[in-house]
């Protein structure tokens, strides 16, 4: 049976900001860096700079998960793990630093929403800014540039999207990820499913000359799914392309998101090379 699929592209962005108002965001010091946040269905990953990474199980030992497929499920048991968690590993978070985070690129306005929540009470930061991570993956494998195809294939999730120099153009998402392997669930099948939404791209007749000059150029892979030859071997047969891997798979979105975090307190007035902030 097919997994539920959604198809949409992404709304339109406005520039205003998240978090707290003007007057009550907590100032920016001197030593805040920036900061990461890659809050996933099974792992968390915060980016702390280079070289400075927390990556840590998300939910272990709770009787039921925080986050599930991509959305936060429980709001106050996730601000109670997350605290636990950077308490536990003794990572010092600078109060009123700028946050970047990866969010599912098809993610509803709510799920959003509560993830700023979530990330609000837990970090405090001065400004929270959303990327989806397909465009976070393309920016850490160091290929944003022109006309690209990012195949995300996480625990719990995978998706798909047509980037133009670094923007979503368009996408697909399945609620099917490596932790779904089993005797149900192939690699296969993992694979299979990841092409499909590839096709489902190209149902779109104008974007269909941009989607096949993505397939030549080989689809970018990231995420666990990434590291196993079993899926993207499968990929390669039934694309008919050659299959990029980034270098860290894993690490992909959060280091892109690390790296649009430092030129986002550079350059805070350069809207077109910042992240995408929403309403």
């Amino acid at each position: 049976m097919p997994h539920p699929v959604t198809a949409v592209r992404p709304p339109a962005r406005t520039g205003m900001l998240i978090g707290r108002s003007h007057g009550s965001r907590p100032p920016v010091t001197a030593d805040a860096a920036p900061i990461a946040v890659d809050l996933g269905s099974s792992l968390l990953r915060i980016w702390l700079g280079p070289g400075r990474t927390l990556s840590v199980p998300l939910g272990h030992g709770l009787r039921s998960p925080v986050v599930r497929r991509g959305r936060i499920v429980d709001g106050p048991a996730c601000v109670s793990e997350l605290r636990r968690i950077l308490r536990d590993h003794r990572t010092p978070v600078p109060v009123g630093a700028l946050v970047v985070a990866c969010r599912p690129v098809l993610a509803a306005p709510a799920e959003q929403e509560a993830t700023r929540r979530v990330l609000s009470a837990v970090l405090a930061p001065s400004r929270l800014l959303f990327l989806d991570s397909v465009r976070a993956g393309a920016i850490g494998a160091g290929a944003a540039a022109g006309t690209l195809l990012v195949a995300d294939i996480g625990a719990q999730l995978t998706e798909v999207a047509l980037l133009e120099d670094g923007r979503v153009v368009t996408a697909r998402r399945a609620e099917v990820g490596t932790r779904d392997l089993n005797h149900a669930t192939t690699a296969a099948m993992l694979a299979d499913t990841t092409s499909r939404l590839v096709r489902e791209l190209r149902q779109d007749a104008a974007l269909r000359p941009r989607v096949r000059a993505a397939l030549a150029r080989g689809p970018i892979v990231i995420g666990d799914g990434a590291t196993r030859p079993d899926v993207t071997a499968r990929l390669v047969a039934t694309l008919g392309a050659t299959v990029h891997r980034a270098a860290s798979p894993r690490t992909a979105a959060l280091t892109g998101a690390g790296m649009a975090a430092i030129s986002a307190l550079r350059h805070p007035h350069d809207t077109e090379r910042r992240p995408e902030r929403s309403a």
